[in-house]
């Protein structure tokens, strides 16, 4: 039976626009190529811009939060999946600390959850769309003109959520949140590594091997680093001390790609890609087939990428608010309450706020080893704060995801499987299951909050939590590709591959 809150949201399911699940099976062919359709729809509505803005009015810079939330500054996609996740988010944050009841296994509160996601996605879309009209993002716009962005913006985000329900309903492959944070991902990497055109720090190209090319083309070193001096500061009592003035193909000023940022990348790919296959693997028989014998496994990145999205998810909010409440009320920073969410300072040509104190700074990666250099605390701050929450997601995640050792234990009894030399009861597998569970998900949380916060300040293409979840959609769609084809070529195998 649905919960009290869930139940809110029965009458609102006949009114949510709907993706239809398919009547049949749809072949492995046609799913790649409604999933293709989707991929498209989305690149393009990343190059439309809001109709409506002028030049110089294109929103929020944000570049390393748009790779993660799929979005692209000025255009449809604005807001990206950004709604989508918060209120995933916040749905999860409820359920997690017992404030909703929800029984994933009730198919009548998994579709009143769906029905709910749904509504806080629209919901939200529209007040973050509100919120960037109202709070000055794009200049101060004619009524009809901020009207007619709301609604552009409005109508975006509604298709990107049923683009992403028709992928999962079963007429493409995985999902559309997944497809279109992997597509960001490759098309900020293909631009940090090829782009031609012009850097900010030495006139040469913004991507890293076009840069390399005129570095040697120009006869100046590859990799060259001195020592900057910064006297002592008789006001604020600074004493004297040395910093790195490095500006070359291999460490490139103003956070340009470099690259420490391409080796760091690979890097990375190859790490994830060895977490991925770290696994505790249980023993399991069938109870009604002796000869039957095989393993559960228990991956150390048991609750997958979620608590990176959602910690991203979080971060990013603090930054998008911290940023409109700094724009109107605290430009110059005197708000005590407010600077403790955030300051901001004008950098850059053209100049862009950019954060200098409060919590947004401390959740906001530093993107280049020069900057952990400068700010080890902040460094070590964010890396503190990505680890616990991502620690905090991955427990949450357990039982709103169905993942924790009491449900598993319920579903290897029901499947009439047991693990041997223990008893045939839900209770015993259970006890067994809790000692490995909950430490890998805590372990697993710390090496992803790890991994996303320390390829930040190497300059990883993508960001870290980028290319952190990239390597793991990848892995995923590897994983569905296989089964959708042999589903294909062997049908009787679609009920042990739950097709």
């Amino acid at each position: 039976m649905a919960g009290r809150f869930l139940g809110i949201f029965k009458p609102m399911s006949r009114f949510l626009p709907e993706a239809k699940p398919p009547e049949r099976r749809v072949g492995f062919n046609s799913k790649i190529l409604w999933t293709a359709l989707a991929l498209v729809i989305y690149l393009v509505m990343a190059e439309i811009p809001l109709y409506g803005l002028q030049a110089g009015e294109s929103g929020f810079e944000m570049s390393y939060l748009r790779v993660i939330f799929a979005s692209n500054r000025g255009t449809l996609l604005e807001l990206g999946i950004g709604p989508i996740v918060t209120a995933g988010l916040i749905l999860q944050l409820l359920a997690g600390s017992g404030m909703i009841g929800i029984d994933m296994s009730n198919p009548e509160d998994r579709a009143l959850f769906t029905t709910a996601s749904k509504f806080f996605s629209i919901l939200l879309t529209g007040v973050q769309a509100f919120a960037y009209i109202i709070g000055g993002v794009y200049g101060t716009l004619p009524g009809p003109t901020s009207v007619i962005i709301f609604f552009q913006l409005l109508a975006a985000g509604i298709v990107i959520m049923l683009l992403d329900e028709m992928i999962q309903k079963g007429w493409g492959i995985g999902s559309g949140i997944s497809l279109f944070i992997m597509a960001g991902v490759a098309q900020r990497i293909m631009w940090d590594s090829l782009a031609i055109t012009p850097g900010l720090a030495d006139g040469k190209s913004y991507g890293v091997f076009p840069a390399l090319i005129q570095t040697i083309t120009l006869g100046q070193p590859v990799f060259s680093i001195a020592l900057e001096h910064v006297p002592r500061n008789v006001t604020t009592g600074t004493l004297p001390y040395l910093i790195p003035a490095v500006d070359n193909a291999f460490i490139r000023g103003q956070n340009l790609p470099s690259l420490l940022g391409f080796f760091t990348t690979i890097a990375v790919f190859l790490i994830v890609i060895y977490v991925e296959g770290i696994r505790v693997e249980l023993p399991i028989s069938h109870a009604d087939y002796r000869g039957y014998r095989g393993r559960y496994p228990i991956k150390l990145l048991y609750v997958s990428n979620l608590p990176v999205i959602f910690t991203s998810a979080l971060f990013a909010n603090v930054y998008f608010f911290s940023q409109i409440l700094w724009s109107n009320l605290n430009q110059n920073n005197s708000n005590f309450f407010l600077s403790l969410l955030g300051q901001y300072a004008w950098v850059g040509d053209p100049p862009q706020p950019s954060p200098i104190g409060g919590l947004v700074y401390f959740v906001t990666a530093p993107r280049s080893i020069l900057d952990v250099a400068l700010n080890p605390a902040r460094a070590l701050i964010f890396a503190g704060l990505m680890v616990l929450f991502c620690v905090i997601f991955s427990l949450t995640w357990l039982e709103v995801g169905g993942l924790g050792a009491s449900t598993v234990a319920k579903q290897l009894v029901d499947s009439g499987m047991h693990i041997p030399g223990y008893r045939r009861s839900a209770r015993s597998i259970e006890m067994l299951l809790r000692r490995y569970i909950p430490p890998v998900t805590i372990l697993g949380g710390i090496v992803v909050g790890l991994i996303a916060a320390v390829a930040d300040f190497f300059g990883v293409f993508g960001t870290g939590m980028g290319v952190l979840l990239s390597v793991g959609i990848i892995y995923q769609y590897y994983q569905q590709l296989m089964q959708e084809r042999v589903s294909e070529m062997y049908p009787a195998f679609r009920r042990f591959l739950g097709g």
